[in-house]
């Protein structure tokens, strides 16, 4: 069953950033990772956003997540955020869709 992780980002050092950005995409997909959203302008239709960037990844499984978050090369791709950005990160089980 596909599970998603669930980012929202505050870039604080854009200069940082980008080295981050540019290797977490393929990294992800070394997992079984891919992207559905990424940093596209969020359009409120009820309540409130915060304004933060936001980035979703599917993956196949809650374990494929997993297996990326503790990864020894997320661990050094952590470095290169560190300071760079604030982040709120949530995995979440998609459903079972039925025939």
């Amino acid at each position: 069953m596909p599970a998603y992780l669930i980012v929202q980002i505050k870039v604080t050092r854009p200069e940082s950033w980008s080295d981050y950005r540019a290797a977490v995409g393929p990294l992800a997909q070394r997992f079984g990772g891919r992207y559905l959203i990424r940093g596209a302008e969020v359009e409120v239709l009820e309540g409130s956003h915060d304004g933060r960037r936001l980035v979703v990844f599917e993956f196949p499984t809650m374990e494929a997540i997993h297996s990326f978050w503790d990864s020894p090369a997320y661990s050094e791709l952590k470095k290169l955020r560190a300071g760079a950005g604030e982040l709120d990160v949530w995995a979440v089980p998609g459903v079972q869709v039925s025939p």
